[in-house]
């Protein structure tokens, strides 16, 4: 390398915020290829996930983590923890404001746990095209007098507005040192975890009120064929035999289309044909299952 060279850079940037403040449409922009899954409902992601991208010499290694909001149940406190720490395990930490609910309880919160721990952060106002510019304004004033806020940046991760300024800054602002992935890895997650995952975005958008939440997606089998294709196997987890038959549907109705759209989805993802097998299982209780909190590397005593 020359003296005159770009210095070879790497580094974690944990995405914080509150619900549905846009952290999965972000990476997925940041990334350019979606990783992770998103929908309208509040606390649809619920672990970690690494998006990697390369930015001239820079390798960033976005942390895609769980909302973070007051927790209730179990896998609540487990979501949140997880959160928290991806935040306070990577080198920048970038906080994630929906610019249209502005400063909300959940946010607060978050503003009140970074100024305890006095670590500077940066701070992008999201969904910048739904909001007038003197709210966007006197909003980022606001959460600068309650933050440690270097730099602010105006963002839409849906439309792109704004994306490229936060990359060009986290290109130059990550510490020196090798990148820690090869170039054309995306992420860490395995096809398998990821597959679950675009599953399960179809259950959430497909069922409604709280049964979404009682249920869960795991990849059974994987098996790659010789024409290229991939057979998948997976389980849908209720906690109740009712909330099987709503999976389910009248006829089987709703678990074809789920099936249907995850199946097209999956392709888009894996770029290959997919031939997906989903059953729904009862499994009571699941979400007090120490076994499908590890396999969600979620921490089962947080």
């Amino acid at each position: 390398m020359t003296a005159s060279a770009a210095p070879v850079r790497c580094g974690y940037v944990a995405l914080i915020g509150a619900p549905n403040s846009g952290k999965s449409t972000l990476l997925n922009r940041l990334v350019g290829r979606k990783l992770a899954i998103v929908t309208p409902k509040a606390q649809t992601t619920r672990t970690r996930l690494l998006g990697i991208a390369i930015e001239r010499q820079t390798q960033i290694i976005y942390v895609d983590t769980p909302g973070i909001f007051a927790p209730r149940r179990r896998l609540d406190r487990a979501m949140v923890a997880t959160a928290w720490s991806g935040a306070e395990d990577a080198d920048e930490t970038l906080l994630l404001v929906d610019a249209v609910r502005g400063l909300e309880q959940d946010t607060g919160c978050i503003l009140e746990r970074l100024r305890e721990r006095r670590r500077r952060s940066i701070l992008a106002l999201n969904k910048i095209d739904l909001v007038a510019r003197e709210k966007l304004l006197d909003l980022a004033n606001r959460l600068s007098r309650e933050g440690n806020f270097d730099p602010v940046f105006m963002i839409s991760g849906l439309t792109g507005d704004g994306v490229e300024d936060v990359k060009r800054y986290l290109a130059a602002s990550l510490p020196e040192g090798p990148w820690l992935f090869p170039e054309d890895q995306l992420s860490d997650a395995p096809e398998r975890l990821i597959a679950a995952e675009v599953t399960r975005e179809q259950v959430f958008l497909r069922l409604h009120d709280e049964l979404p939440y009682a249920s869960t997606v795991e990849t059974e089998q994987w098996e790659d064929k010789p024409d290229g294709s991939v057979r998948i196997q997976q389980v849908i987890y209720v906690q109740r035999p009712g909330q099987r038959a709503i999976v389910l549907g009248e006829g089987g109705k709703r678990i074809k289309t789920i099936g249907a759209r995850a199946r097209a989805e999956l392709e888009r993802v894996f770029e290959r044909r997919v031939h997906l097998f989903l059953f729904v299982k009862v499994r009571e209780n699941w979400i007090e299952d120490r076994e499908r909190f590890a396999a969600l590397g979620l921490d089962y005593d947080a």
